[in-house]
């Protein structure tokens, strides 16, 4: 942004599904320096009820060509990312994409290449980053409480037997839990331990009447270190977010962040008591056993890296390279699943380095 434009960062929403209303609406919002100027969404009268007075546009074309938007974030079905990324590149917009990026690595280095040739910012949304249950198990992982780590879980599962009729449970590209989930996965794997050396996977479709993938079960290789990354909705009491072992002991946190469920209440980001986890990590060393407060999640400050990073002040919060090292990687997971092999990545040496060096020198601050 030049000098001349000094006010607030205009946003237009693309999107109000759940994605767009629980979680990109309100960080916005509540972030100073972002203004959402308009949506663009088939349900009027549900935007409006939560934003009286804000500009609709039914067409997404229409607020992407809009002269009072700077930045377009893009929160709609996965298949659609792609195509509605070029568009606001090319008409000159910033870019926010919801994860999974793209649906595969080819159509993620058209944007970054894109990107880059306008002079752009262009960011994938991993939210999840910011979560209480991670921050606390990177710091105690940073700190060495467990010494060197050589097993590694993280498991979002869920207990939802009914397959329900919405464009993430239907057959059709983008659709399944590991386009949905596997992407925060793997993004919080990258940071704590970089690329791995190969990927194996498992993918399943298990409940009556599914459409797509409801499971998957990846491991990531580095070396002889495994982390394992988990999601299922057949997993009825939940089990444990993070399992570590390491040379020197064991750790778990056992309850999610809990921010989703703080905006499904109601609470508005910042609020009293927002990203405050009240579930410990629990930490299993020689000398016996002891618990460790959860550090606070705020995943508005993916949203403050952002506004900094429009006007040139940080680096982009997500950088396109690292979340093109997350697509390699769920591409891996879905070619090992369909070829019953172990997967490299498929990354050029180039991209490879930039990713590696992206990963390790991620700031993720509260």
């Amino acid at each position: 942004m030049t000098d001349e434009q000094a006010g607030p960062i205009r946003v237009g929403l693309i999107g109000y599904g759940f994605s767009g209303k629980t979680f990109h609406a309100p960080l916005i919002a509540s972030v100073a320096g972002l203004e959402l100027r308009a949506v663009s969404s088939s349900d009027a009268r549900k935007l409006q009820a939560d934003f009286p007075g804000m500009v609709v546009h039914a067409d997404p074309h229409a607020l992407i060509a809009a002269k009072d938007i700077d930045l377009v974030v893009i929160a709609t079905p996965n298949e659609t990312h792609a195509p509605l990324a070029r568009a606001a590149i090319a008409a000159g917009k910033h870019v926010v994409i919801d994860k999974p990026f793209t649906l595969d690595l080819d159509e993620a280095r058209g944007l970054v290449a894109l990107a880059e040739d306008r002079g752009l910012l262009l960011s994938v949304f991993h939210n999840r980053r910011w979560d209480s249950d991670f921050l606390t198990v990177r710091a105690a992982i940073n700190a060495g409480i467990v010494g060197d780590v050589t097993h590694f879980e993280s498991h979002f599962d869920r207990f939802r037997p009914d397959v329900r009729d919405r464009w993430r449970e239907r057959s059709g590209p983008g659709s399944g839990v590991w386009y949905d989930l596997g992407p925060h996965l793997v993004d919080q794997a990258l940071l704590l331990f970089g690329l791995p050396d190969q990927v194996q996977a498992s993918i399943a479709t298990q409940r009556p009447g599914a459409m797509t993938d409801d499971w998957a079960h990846v491991v990531l290789s580095y070396g002889e270190r495994r982390v394992i990354l988990q999601a299922s909705m057949l997993v009825a009491g939940g089990v444990d977010r993070f399992t570590v072992h390491g040379t020197a002991g064991s750790m778990t946190k056992r309850c999610a962040d809990r921010q989703e469920a703080q905006l499904l209440s109601g609470m508005r980001p910042g609020d009293a008591n927002w990203g405050e986890d009240p579930d410990p990590l629990v930490i299993h060393v020689a000398n016996g056993q002891r618990e460790q407060r959860a550090l606070p999640g705020d995943q508005r400050h993916y949203y403050f890296g952002i506004a900094a990073a429009v006007r040139g002040a940080v680096k982009n919060p997500v950088a396109p390279i690292e979340a093109l090292a997350v697509m390699a990687v769920v591409e891996a997971a879905f070619l090992s699943a369909k070829t019953g092999a172990t997967t490299a990545l498929a990354l050029t040496d180039r991209e490879r380095d930039a990713a590696a060096h992206a990963v390790s020198s991620a700031t993720v601050q509260i």
